[in-house]
């Protein structure tokens, strides 16, 4: 009961503190990156569901257990941690200048050399990188009815599961001039890197940039960090364009040569999706226009829906992942409600639902077949005001640049 008191409590403070950001209209966001928060539109009294417990099932990814290769791998029985990061900064000097955009940026991102350093705590603290499509099965059950279950994972003996998801890896037009990066290539060695400008106008190609070639790099060195062979999610929109190449359309005005363009941008993309697909990654939902589920209509989340399909499932592959944006959940409480819109995203063949909140909770739907989660969000305003929360990661002391981030208030200086 006190944890549960403790979780209500950090999420009232969670919805004081946070606000959000772009996609507010019905328009696409034209800036600005998901605002964090654990779960706009839903009651802050409702309290969820205990935990499911896992449910056997004879492994079809993870290693079964025993002693391979000198390794023993044993179950896991404990929560599925889920960290997600927007694109890191790779420039602070450009991010922190002041701007209009400079606080949006310290709320919701983190800077290579902090995610450098969770990356290397994360991994000291005994975590090992899980695909999210491995934690959970779609299965028939004893009345014939399709469900999910949870699988056991075989993990190394000593280590503990861990999640990577990275919401918005479109590098859209508002990010170019903050200090990111602006889209991912591959360097003469074929490998994955990030293309873009560093602040005096130089083209850079770099693979220590840019969250997905350093996660790339960080497993080459440390391979035992992702024993299975995954990286993280990649949660995608599609109103401009994916992983830095404007593959979207327009159909307000829509001309033969902006398709040309267009068409010659799906070509180019092809081959940076081909090798983040071999070196285990994979894409989500992240809904085409940065929607909010919460508050539309059921025939714009339709319409979105689709769009999605069409522009960026038809290059990515089909998924069974979504990742609310906003963190705001179909029919207001999707813990206890599965209304007309949650049903009909799940008939779209989505299973697994993620939103943002204060702990990596998940919960099977008993009604229908799906899994609903929360995942922890690594920022500035977490590396500011939940220190404590995310001490079994890291500390942020050791991690927050406070000398290149704009002088607000941080709880524990």
């Amino acid at each position: 009961m006190m944890r549960r008191l403790t979780a209500l409590l950090l999420t009232l403070l969670t919805l004081l503190s946070l606000t959000a950001c772009g996609g507010q209209s019905s328009d696409p966001p034209a800036e600005g990156p998901d605002a964090p928060d654990a779960g706009e539109g839903e009651p802050v009294e409702v309290l969820p569901p205990e935990p499911e417990p896992y449910t056997i099932l004879d492994p079809t990814v993870m290693p079964e257990g025993g002693v391979r290769d000198g390794v023993t791998y044993v179950a896991w029985d404990g929560i599925v941690e889920h960290l997600f990061f927007h694109p890191v900064v790779a420039y602070p000097e450009l991010a922190f200048d002041g701007d209009a955009q400079a606080n949006g940026i310290d709320d919701y991102m983190v800077t290579v050399d902090e995610y450098d350093k969770i990356l290397q705590s994360v991994y000291d603290k005994g975590y090992v990188l899980v695909d999210i499509g491995d934690v959970w099965s779609e299965t028939t059950g004893e009345d014939g009815q399709p469900k999910m279950v949870k699988n056991t994972l075989y993990l190394p003996e000593g280590k503990k599961p861990l999640i990577l998801s990275f919401d918005d890896t479109n590098y859209y037009e508002y990010m170019l001039s903050n200090g990111f990066t602006y889209k991912l290539v591959l360097d003469e060695n074929g490998k994955i890197a990030s293309w873009g400008k560093d602040p005096q106008g130089n083209e850079v190609v770099s693979r220590d940039l840019d969250a997905i070639p350093i996660l790339d790099k960080f497993v080459e060195e440390h391979p035992d960090f992702s024993p299975f062979g995954a990286k993280g999610c990649l949660s995608l929109t599609g109103y401009e364009g994916i992983l830095g190449y404007r593959t979207q359309t327009d159909t307000k005005s829509w001309t033969a040569a902006q398709e040309a363009n267009r068409q010659k941008e799906i070509e180019a993309v092809k081959p940076i999706i081909a090798e983040l697909k071999r070196t285990g990654w994979t894409f989500g939902s992240h809904t085409w226009g940065h929607i909010r589920l919460g508050s539309k209509s059921l025939e714009t989340i339709q319409e979105d829906t689709q769009r999605w399909f069409d522009e960026v499932g038809s290059l990515v592959g089909p998924t069974t992942i979504l990742f609310y944006p906003h963190g705001e959940r179909p029919d207001g409480n999707d813990w206890q409600n599965t209304g007309p819109v949650f049903r009909y995203l799940q008939s779209q063949g989505f299973r697994v639902f993620c939103s943002v909140g204060i702990e990596s909770f998940s919960y099977i739907k008993k009604d229908i077949c799906a899994v609903i989660c929360d995942r922890l969000h690594p920022d500035g305003t977490t590396l500011r005001h939940s220190r404590d929360r995310y001490l079994q990661f890291y500390d942020a002391k050791d991690i927050m640049d406070v000398a290149v981030r704009p002088q607000r208030e941080i709880d524990w200086a």
